[in-house]
């Protein structure tokens, strides 16, 4: 499990973990760990828009802000597999041209309209949040970031196929088991419910806020499970950026969910 977690924090983040193993096994903890890598690294990113809503920076600024450090933890790896999805999804050619489409270092038309429809709604759904309240807005992050990563334990699930035969994708692909897909998912849901209440208060406010971030942590999974199925059709299987794409998807529903119940 030490090796998963090399694995996972060493290839979802910037942070300074070296990884020693690169094989299937050490693979499939490592996307167990994803979630965890979520709740760090929206805890550091909300670290920075709660710090700056204390100082009174306003809610778009604090939004901004954890939008622009989760990308920057990251390397903007997820968002470039976004962009790289919309690219080969939207030249609606056969699989194996819109795989080279997605593999190309530049960026297309479709790829830049998504990344920036992606980013305007993540940060007006955050910044709602922050209009509320800094702890609603904080939580929210870790919530959205966790989502995000929860969504890879559906993309590497057995049975998922990978599109190439090499890469990111053929290296996770189908290395995540049910059984402890649903244990993770159950951590998950468990924490994520926990931290609504506590963002809301132990009262109404908090049961509902409870209920906002499970609902949250569905949809999020919803739309990125609709997402891999669609892929998978199109392309044959999974990529590294197809999995970019489920983060960046999941994320971004999950924290317009989570908006929405944190300004009823």
């Amino acid at each position: 499990m030490t090796a998963g977690l090399r694995f996972a924090f060493g290839t979802l983040s910037v942070l300074p973990v070296r990884v020693h193993r690169w094989d299937r096994p050490t693979a499939g903890r490592a996307m167990l760990c994803a979630p965890l890598v979520g709740v760090v690294l929206g805890g550091l990113a909300a670290l920075l828009g709660g710090g700056l809503h204390r100082l009174d920076s306003g809610p778009l600024l604090a939004a901004v802000a954890c939008v622009a450090a989760l990308a920057a933890l990251t390397r903007g790896l997820h968002l470039d597999g976004l962009a790289d999805v919309a690219d080969g999804l939207g030249s609606n050619k056969p699989a194996a041209a819109a795989l080279a489409i997605m593999k190309a270092s530049d960026i297309g038309p479709f790829g830049v309209v998504v990344l920036v429809l992606v980013l305007f709604t993540q940060v007006a759904a955050l910044a709602q949040a922050f209009t509320v309240s800094g702890r609603l807005g904080a939580f929210g992050v870790v919530l959205a970031a966790t989502t995000g990563r929860a969504a890879l334990l559906r993309g590497c699930l057995e049975g998922t196929p990978s599109a190439r035969p090499d890469g990111l994708g053929a290296t996770v692909a189908g290395t995540v088991t049910p059984v402890f897909a649903l244990l993770a998912g159950a951590a998950v849901m468990t924490a994520l419910g926990v931290g609504g209440w506590a963002a809301g208060g132990a009262d109404a406010a908090g049961l509902r806020l409870a209920v906002g971030a499970l609902l949250a942590l569905a949809c999020g999974l919803a739309c990125a499970a609709l997402l891999l199925a669609h892929c998978v059709r199109r392309f044959g299987g999974i990529t590294g950026d197809v999995l970019g794409a489920m983060v960046e998807t999941a994320t971004t529903a999950a924290l317009v969910v989570w908006s929405l119940f944190a300004a009823a």
